[in-house]
């Protein structure tokens, strides 16, 4: 029956003349800094996300989603316009976006949409057009986003961008009434498993859960208008978690994202989808979706083949960049289903993670330690050392963590050779050219605090 109401759907979409009842409804709700690994969903055993949980469960979780681009406004900007980072002309931090860049947002409020945007905004002025509504709301940014879906015309389709604040540092005691300890805290191996890093991360956890609160308002207010059943919901986040190793770089820890799709009339409840998906892949599916034809300007692939029968394959490999975020970087990563392959212009800087992050008691905790001597290991030194590979390879099912480079392994030169050309061929294709002078860096390495112009 799921089939054939998608079928219908598909076909109510390609005829000609769609009314506003035949569209869909989207809403995106997007956290800030959050791993694809910090939900319940995804299998944390402490974080509290039953509400998240609970859309998964009626819905499809995609376990290879991933972002282009682990800083915030550029994988934004890459969303909302369907493209890579470099591509939109925004591709470093804080760079608005160009008023000449066709935002899917915009495509949809000129074929009827209403169109709504609460929270975090972080996109540069020229973008405000593609929105009727724009609100703001702290400190978590969720505080508008029942009350913009309650106060929406009901004659019309919408699309809704509810863009939350948390979990972005910093960090303050008092989120949730009852709070994570640190016993709650999973320590992934390149950090260390200190006191510090446990209470760290169990106050970012706090954030999540709070976000997760209002995410379940959201669904229980469609559910309360009645609307639930024709609107699709994304959950997804715009980068990983602001801790080292995490948040900027290329790795799965700062670009693979949690990915949820909720969409009664056609989504299989609780299927998972092990496809690869890229976040430049929402704006051509979504406008499919509408009735719409995808702009020439779009990068992705449309994802909707994937809906009813999330096992489908819509792409070979993901592309990911690191461009300047506080500190001068210029770093590409392409993942196929097993394989990360990262490429990097500057290997003699160190991976330094962004200023807010070292500024935190996790960093503080691993300088301590680093100037102890002999407290680290050798993967928690990682975000220190100089000079680091002009190449990586990592198998990510037997090293999860992409703790082993197999550039040099002879066994992996095949794999190697095979990804590097992946890389040549895409950078090639999408205009991606090689760096000359970069943004230099903006903040101290060691105390993250700015530098003097």
């Amino acid at each position: 029956m799921l089939r054939v109401c998608f079928g219908f759907a598909l076909l109510l979409l390609a005829a000609s003349g769609v009314t506003a009842e035949e569209r869909p409804n989207f809403i995106i709700m997007i956290a800030d800094d959050v791993s694809w690994d910090d939900l319940g969903a995804y299998g944390h055993p402490h974080i509290r996300t039953p509400n998240l949980d609970q859309m998964a469960a009626d819905g499809v979780r995609y376990d290879l989603a991933f972002l282009t681009c682990s800083s915030c406004s550029p994988s934004r900007c890459s969303i909302m316009t369907g493209r890579y980072p470099h591509s939109t002309g925004a591709g470093e931090l804080h760079q608005p976006l160009p008023a000449d860049q066709v935002m899917f947002p915009a495509l949809l409020k000129q074929a009827g949409y209403y169109t709504a945007a609460a929270g975090k905004w972080h996109l540069g002025e020229p973008a405000r057009k593609a929105f009727d509504r724009i609100e703001d709301g702290r400190p978590s940014g969720c505080e508008k986003w029942v009350e913009v879906l309650h106060e929406r015309p009901r004659d019309k389709p919408f699309f809704l961008w509810l863009a939350a604040y948390d979990a972005h540092r910093g960090y303050s005691k008092g989120t949730l009434k009852v709070p994570h300890t640190n016993e709650d805290a999973v320590v992934p191996p390149y950090l260390p498993d200190a006191p510090e890093t446990r209470g760290d991360l169990a106050m970012y956890y706090d954030e999540i859960s709070r976000l997760d609160s209002y995410a379940g308002k959201v669904l229980a207010e469609l559910d309360e208008q009645k609307a639930a059943e024709n609107t699709l919901v994304l959950f997804l986040a715009d980068n990983g978690r602001p801790f080292p190793r995490c948040k900027t770089t290329v790795y799965d820890s700062g670009v693979r994202t949690p990915f949820i799709v909720r969409w009664p009339v056609v989504v299989p409840r609780g299927s998972v989808c092990r496809e690869l998906v890229s976040s430049i892949d929402i704006a051509p599916t979504f406008c499919e979706l509408a009735g719409l034809r995808p702009a020439p300007t779009f990068q992705g692939q449309s994802f909707v083949p994937q809906l009813p029968t999330p096992d489908v394959a819509i792409r070979d490999h993901i592309v990911a960049e690191h461009n300047w975020h506080d500190y001068e970087a210029y770093e590409r990563g392409l993942r196929d289903q097993r394989y990360l392959y990262i490429r990097n212009w500057r290997p003699e800087l160190p991976g330094t993670p962004p200023a807010d992050a070292v500024r935190s008691p996790t960093y503080a905790v691993m300088q301590k330690m680093r100037d102890a001597g002999g407290s680290l290991t050798p993967d928690q030194r990682s975000c220190f050392l100089t000079p680091r590979p002009e190449e990586e390879l990592y198998d990510t099912i037997e090293d999860p963590h992409c703790l082993r480079n197999l550039a040099d392994a002879p066994g992996s030169q095949e794999v190697l050779v095979r990804m590097r050309a992946a890389m040549v061929s895409h950078r090639k294709k999408y205009d991606d050219p090689e760096p000359g002078q970069l943004t230099p860096d903006r903040f101290d390495r060691e105390e993250g605090t700015p530098l003097k112009k």
